[in-house]
């Protein structure tokens, strides 16, 4: 599914890059281009660069860039369509019926009936609550210290005890049994035939990050089983990639979550004003989760129960945390069992000191771990400092295993020298420990190689959108071939196009791509930084430099294609002959 390219670019040119993002971000103009702190990382001095110009913005600490699109998508976490009617409907602009492929229009016409339906149900339940029979919903809520506010914010409602009231007023509404059913709102059996899947229970909505209702749990009333339950898996709710309460704890700015487990700790939180808080859907944490609050913060605290099962989830989710290269750390809710119980028996302003006090994840898993060996018997005790070993041989950046083994040994008053001793033991026998790998004499490593020429190609990018007048003296040796990553080859061809024509427009070049992450590595190709140059000479030698370098990487390139590619042998010639001339020539940058 597609808008047409003319429009897509008419929507973009409609939208100035600087109007849209001071509405989000306070900006001060240096120069020709404006400043502000960036919205997408913590950082304290203004590093976030939007450029009118170039109708794009980028940031030099964290690496955000794009267009005007780009910055939508990753501020509202929208997808490059919803991206495009937002800022349609900004601009005034009336978007035709997307072109769809037979299969995708049915499709996204059943995602679209399925969230109708849920919307709809979650109104249902909303009015329920503060209809009579919902009293007992409402008593349960109240009694739980929500406020009406709260209440409405979170949509929270209730299902009646009779076990077909949503069914009959979904039918009145029009849907169909086959939907109701879909959308896991009702089930069939012998017993008792078509009939609601929650009853007696308080509702919770579960919303997707742009606030659509996609699931629901439920609270039951009273002692009846089970406890809690939740919506089953549909084409709209993922449970695995979803996480209560994100719509709102994105929004937060904090650049950290409180993950806990329960919708009622969530809602509490929120409540005293801790926005960041969300939680899983009645599942373990995984690694989807982890990377959807990947896109939001650096740094998540672990609000689990105090308990052991609580203490056991918390270990498994450091571990997954950690793979997605977030910093996690461990709250205690001791003597209470958990934030709900802490926030109503010691306040906000306890809890927030309780935040500040994270325990650091990896102290928190050798202090677990310590629980099991007795440290007054010297045998146990030398186990458990070989399992703080083994904990510390996991750490694969040196700097850090060093920076821990000396606070490990601070904090378990071990010598230095003798915990050293260990690791290195432990690592020799279990082959963690690998000899420093030095290339041979004369040779480069693949690696740097191949970065040296993608940093060329970069460089090449940005000095041709912010020097257009180089072009038609490279274009003689410089070819799109000459671009050996597709993506960088890809912004080439529309840019040399671009070059031949009326001039660089690297903002429409971004709405190339669709995928966020190639949208902001295509910005990146934008704003590749040079080294300070001092004269005329030392700038026409640079781009002299770079333009050899690229042509360099495309001849060794082709020639490891060779083979039977007789193509390759072509392009690989050609660039030998391009290479004897680059050597030779200068270009004179006026």
């Amino acid at each position: 599914m597609y808008y047409p390219e003319e429009l897509v670019e008419e929507i973009r040119v409609k939208n100035d890059i600087v109007d849209v993002i001071s509405g989000y971000v306070r900006l001060q103009k240096k120069g020709a281009s404006y400043f502000g702190l960036c919205p997408f990382h913590n950082e304290k001095s203004a590093s976030f660069s939007v450029s009118p110009h170039k109708q794009m913005y980028y940031c030099f600490g964290c690496g955000a860039g794009g267009n005007v699109f780009t910055f939508i998508q990753q501020y509202e976490n929208y997808s490059f369509p919803e991206a495009i009617k937002h800022l349609a409907d900004r601009a005034g602009v009336n978007l035709p019926e997307m072109e769809y492929s037979e299969e995708a229009r049915k499709k996204e016409s059943k995602r679209a009936k399925l969230l109708e339906v849920n919307k709809e149900a979650a109104k249902y339940f909303y009015y329920q609550l503060r209809a009579p029979h919902g009293q007992y919903g409402y008593q349960y809520l109240s009694g739980r210290n929500l406020s009406d506010t709260t209440i409405k914010q979170f949509g929270l409602g209730f299902a009646n005890k009779t076990s077909d009231d949503l069914v009959k007023y979904l039918r009145s509404k029009g849907y169909a049994d086959e939907l109701i059913v879909e959308a896991g709102l009702a089930s069939f059996d012998e017993r008792y035939g078509f009939h609601d899947k929650f009853w007696n229970r308080v509702m919770y909505p579960i919303q997707d990050i742009n606030h659509r209702v996609i699931g629901f749990g439920g609270r039951v009333m009273g002692d009846g089983t089970p406890k809690y339950l939740n919506s089953p898996e549909t084409m709209i709710f993922d449970k695995s990639r979803n996480l209560y309460g994100l719509n709102f704890a994105r929004s937060s700015r904090k650049n950290q979550f409180i993950l806990c487990e329960g919708y009622m700790d969530v809602i509490t939180m929120h409540q005293a004003g801790f926005t960041q808080a969300v939680a899983s859907l009645g599942t373990a944490f995984t690694a989807g989760q982890a990377s959807l609050l990947k896109r939001y913060a650096e740094e998540v605290l672990l609000a689990y129960d105090s308990d052991g099962a609580g203490t056991k989830a918390a270990l498994r989710a450091i571990g997954i945390l950690k793979e997605a290269g977030i910093t996690a750390k461990v709250i205690s809710f001791e003597p209470y069992k958990d934030p709900d119980e802490f926030i109503k028996s010691a306040g906000a302003e306890a809890f927030q000191e309780r935040l500040n006090q994270a325990e650091n994840s990896f102290f928190f898993e050798i202090r677990v771990l310590g629980r099991d060996y007795d440290m007054k018997d010297p045998e146990s005790k030398t186990k458990f400092y070989r399992e703080i070993a083994k904990k510390l041989c996991a750490i694969e950046e040196e700097v850090e295993r060093s920076n821990y083994l000396e606070a490990v040994c601070d904090k378990y008053h071990i010598g230095l020298q003798e915990m050293k001793k260990l690791v290195i033991g432990y690592a020799a026998q279990t082959g963690l420990a690998k000899p420093v790998e030095r290339p041979k004499s004369g040779i480069q490593s693949k690696n740097k190689q191949e970065d040296g020429g993608k940093k060329a190609q970069r460089l090449l990018i940005t000095w041709l959108t912010e020097q257009p007048q180089l072009y038609p003296k490279i274009k003689k040796y410089i070819s799109l071939k000459d671009f050996t990553e597709p993506l960088y080859a890809k912004v080439a061809e529309k840019l040399f196009d671009d070059l031949e024509k009326d001039g660089p427009n690297p903002a429409a070049l971004i709405s190339l791509f669709t995928d966020e992450e190639e949208q902001k590595e295509a910005a990146s190709l934008f704003h590749t930084k040079l080294h300070a140059l001092q004269s005329k000479a030392e700038e026409e030698k640079a781009f002299h430099d770079i333009v050899l370098n690229v042509k360099k990487n495309s001849y060794d390139y082709y020639m490891s294609q060779m083979g039977s590619d007789m193509e390759a042998l072509t392009i690989a010639l050609d660039g030998k002959r391009a290479l004897q001339e680059l050597e030779k020539i200068h270009f004179s940058i006026d």
